[in-house]
């Protein structure tokens, strides 16, 4: 766990028991300030259930949660004003516009500046690009626009902390876009996102950080190249040499996965980068240096999409 002054959201033993069933298990979560920080894992896996209990909206059984240096939900009413969410779907006033429905937002918040209330919601529709439907009845919208005007409201005011359930939902890949280049502004403004998604290719474009979790147990949390790094990687090779070079492979600590039997023959060899430290071109260098015909030489890294089949055991929709 890293120093919790550097850290926007911090969970220790974060627990949240329904009946006899644990949905959120000893979850200790780690968030650093001005992170893109993405929540991923299957459908029932406790991403929902812990974002209720980062923002107050539900009561742990046990553990804690600090969020902006408050405990949840305890601090709640400090916390809150500094904390811009969008979370299991925006709910609207249908007959109403979407304009008006920011404004009725807005007047219900006491922190709220009444004075240029008009030009922060202009400002707010602007940046999702709702200008133009904004005079429109809410029940006209298609989802997509709803997940936009979502993201208005939180974005009303300036937050410290931006909290996003499935914020591309129901967007068209032009929405999408949109979507990703207005996380990326917020967060060179220096405001901390924390993204919860089943899009991995759109955690793979914003996000600089990511949690995995699993049956709802946190399974692995850190960087993306963190997580990709704490996964497999293998080497291919295609070499005659196959004995010899199963002997260099496992001398520099590479677990070769097959090796064929046929002697003399072209084969090709997968090994296991788990526990090696040395660089490929090292490891081409030692299979020439020991006599070994290299006639092809690839290395595949772990993708996030790997490690989380490895760390879930679910599969993982990967599609735009």
């Amino acid at each position: 766990m890293s120093d919790g002054a550097s850290l926007a959201i911090e969970t220790h033993g974060l627990t949240k028991r329904f009946g006899q069933h644990d949905a959120v298990k000893g979850v200790d979560l780690a968030v650093p300030h001005g992170a893109v920080f993405g929540f991923l894992g299957p459908n029932g896996s406790g991403k929902t259930t812990t974002i209720r209990l980062l923002l107050g909206l539900a009561n742990p059984t046990s553990g804690e949660a600090v969020v902006l240096g408050g405990a949840m939900p305890r601090e709640s009413a400090t916390v809150l004003p500094r904390v811009g969410a969008l979370v299991e779907g925006p709910g609207f006033y249908p007959y109403l516009s979407g304009s008006d429905n920011l404004h009725r937002l807005d007047t219900a918040d006491r922190y709220a500046t009444g004075a240029s209330r008009k030009r922060r919601v202009a400002a707010a529709l602007d940046r999702v690009g709702l200008s133009a439907a904004s005079a429109k009845k809410v029940k006209a919208y298609s989802l997509g626009m709803k997940q936009r005007l979502g993201i208005a409201n939180a974005l009303l005011t300036p937050r410290e902390l931006l909290v996003l359930d499935e914020p591309t939902n129901g967007l068209d890949p032009q929405g999408t876009r949109e979507v990703r280049s207005l996380v990326r502004e917020l967060a060179a403004e220096g405001t901390t996102v924390f993204v919860s998604s089943h899009l991995l290719a759109e955690i793979e474009q914003i996000c600089t950080h990511a949690a995995i979790m699993s049956a709802g147990a946190l399974v692995a949390q850190g960087t993306l190249d963190e997580l990709r790094g704490s996964g497999r990687g293998a080497v291919i090779l295609k070499t005659p040499d196959a004995a010899l070079a199963d002997s260099v492979l496992s001398r520099l600590g590479l677990t070769v996965q097959s090796t064929p039997v046929a002697s003399g023959a072209m084969a090709e060899l997968t090994a296991d980068l788990i526990g090696a430290t040395t660089e490929a071109s090292d490891i081409v260098a030692a299979l020439v240096e020991a006599g070994v015909r290299v006639n092809g030489f690839t290395v595949e890294q772990t993708s996030l999409e790997d490690r989380f089949v490895d760390l879930t055991g679910a599969g993982f929709n990967v599609e735009q």
